[in-house]
């Protein structure tokens, strides 16, 4: 499954219908000598052409420490998520293109609930 290496994070969920953000959370290694510029410009075809498009969809950040990188892909309600990944078939070439870049069993697989959120 196109997500399958990716986290669901659930964010103030009471219920599936209530419009609080939920998240997807990946972490995952570039493979060695791939270049960044052309990793970036294939995760911003595939959200300009598939994820942007889903119901709920919020946005998408990537995170760099210089090794690791993180997506955080946040959708409305924890249902648009479910929704998102038994879809994510249809990316079709755009995911393989994006996952081609990725050290896949560099990929790390985590389940969290936020229990509390302060905000200035």
């Amino acid at each position: 499954m196109f997500w399958r290496y990716c986290i669901i994070v659930k964010l103030y969920m009471k219920g599936e219908d209530i419009k609080m953000n939920s998240k997807f959370y990946c972490e995952y290694k570039l493979k060695k000598s791939v270049s960044v510029a052309d990793f970036l410009s294939a995760s911003e075809k595939l959200n300009n052409e598939y994820i942007c498009k889903q119901k709920g969809y919020v946005s998408w950040e990537q995170l760099n420490d210089n090794d690791t990188w993180a997506d955080i892909i946040t959708f409305e309600t924890m249902g648009d998520v479910k929704t998102f990944e038994a879809n994510s078939a249809n990316a079709g070439e755009l995911a393989q293109n994006f996952y081609s870049f990725i050290n896949l069993p560099s990929c790390k697989v985590r389940y969290y609930t936020i229990e509390r959120s302060y905000e200035k």
